[in-house]
């Protein structure tokens, strides 16, 4: 009796935020990796990179939920893992952050984050494996707004 009362006091539940971080995680280890045993890795690498902007895409809204407003273009991404010190700065602003650290894409290079000019909405952009603006096939930019 003693064991399951033990037992039960050390269940803790997850919040629908960790539960879709670990989704994410398994979505883009999935991406990466089962390609690879079938000789598709740039597809790979492509679906990764969308699975990623979706996670920053779900960080970001939580932050719009919190503060009412989105990071600016200055404030960039940085602002999902801490606090700006420009302004505006947020004052709701989550105190654990809205990401453990901001990803960088497939081919490692940093995701492009563009505050349209209504203020309110955002495009994130990886470059493509050439990591140059352009391209098409595996070199073509991947962009939020595209899907």
């Amino acid at each position: 009796m003693k064991f399951s009362k033990k037992l039960k006091r050390n269940l803790d539940g997850f919040t629908l935020i960790e539960v879709m971080v670990v989704l994410a995680i398994i979505g883009i280890l999935a991406s990466l990796i089962v390609p690879n045993l079938t000789g598709r890795a740039d597809q790979a690498r492509i679906i990764a990179s969308k699975q990623d902007m979706m996670s920053i895409d779900q960080a970001l809204s939580l932050y719009k939920l919190d503060n009412a407003t989105i990071p600016t273009s200055t404030q960039n991404l940085n602002s999902l893992v801490n606090k700006p010190t420009t302004e505006p700065i947020p004052k709701n602003w989550n105190p654990s952050g809205y990401l453990k650290k901001i990803p960088k894409d497939p081919w490692g290079n940093n995701y492009i984050y563009n505050v349209l000019e209504d203020g309110y909405n955002y495009e994130i952009i990886s470059l493509g494996a050439d990591g140059k603006i352009g391209g098409e096939g595996i070199n073509a930019d991947i962009n939020s707004k595209d899907f």
